[in-house]
């Protein structure tokens, strides 16, 4: 049986949309299993942020860290969901994709593990070494 040890969320500068006014990230969600081995749960996730001349002057590794783990999810409550409800859902969700991937967790386990963020190397150098 694989244990899932911790999540992880890569991101990744998009080049093609981000600008001296704008910054734009793609972030991917993968659970570390015990193993050494990865599963992707979720890979359609990003951002865009606008601001100033230079919005460069304005981001941080710890704000894209924090960010990061926003846009991966649970998402904001809407239809009169509560944000219990909306975490449930999110949790189950990821615990399923996992199951499908012969991955037997409970979604309350996932939602207790640890959560790192990896910013690739495109994106560090790109918010420039002062940024943390």
């Amino acid at each position: 049986m694989s244990v899932v040890t911790r999540l992880v969320t890569y991101t990744d500068l998009d080049v093609g949309a981000t600008s001296a006014r704008q910054l734009s990230v793609s972030a991917r969600l993968e659970a570390v299993l015990a193993d050494g081995r990865s599963v992707v749960l979720l890979d359609d996730r990003g951002w865009s942020s606008s601001g100033p001349a230079d919005i460069r002057a304005l981001s941080s590794a710890e704000d894209i860290e924090e960010t990061a783990r926003t846009v991966v999810g649970p998402d904001e409550p809407f239809d009169g969901m509560t944000q219990e409800q909306m975490a449930a859902g999110h949790w189950g969700y990821l615990a399923d994709v996992l199951g499908q991937q012969g991955v037997d967790v409970p979604a309350h386990e996932l939602r207790r593990l640890p959560h790192d963020v990896v910013l690739s190397e495109r994106l560090r150098a790109w918010i420039g070494p002062e940024s943390g």
